[in-house]
């Protein structure tokens, strides 16, 4: 099977980092209005509960398929599902952030959308370090 397809979800992309600031620091930014535009599209809100529809200023719509605060937060995108996670690297003030969306078209797209989560990858990084 080529890399980026499984059985179970068609093509999908990962994209990790591990970044110089604790979880809860990350958590904070990534699920509060300045993180969701970043990765999700501006003007994004997000309730806590799944099943709850969302829309994002570009008009793309989807729904909340799970939130667990501090943790992760998976959401339908179109016809896509994006999961953003973190979890605490070793030193406990840093932490791995990684954003991974399954369900897409073809290798093509899958390419795409690595560029497009590296660059929100390193957005994040620098909202986080003050840039």
């Amino acid at each position: 099977m080529p890399t980026g397809l499984t059985q179970d979800a068609g093509w999908q992309i990962g994209v990790s980092r591990t970044l110089p600031h604790p979880p809860s620091v990350v958590w904070d930014f990534i699920s509060g209005a300045e993180g969701l535009a970043l990765w999700l599209g501006l003007d994004t809100v997000l309730a806590p509960e799944r099943g709850t529809p969302y829309r994002t200023a570009e008009g793309v719509t989807g729904e909340v398929r799970g939130y667990h605060a501090g943790k992760k937060i998976r959401v339908t995108h179109g016809t896509t599902t994006v999961q953003v996670a973190l979890a605490p690297a070793a030193e406990g003030a840093r932490t791995m952030l990684r954003f991974h969306q399954e369900h897409l078209a073809s290798p093509e797209e899958r390419e795409r959308r690595r560029t497009h989560w590296q660059r929100v990858m390193s957005r994040v990084a620098a909202a986080l370090d003050g840039a």
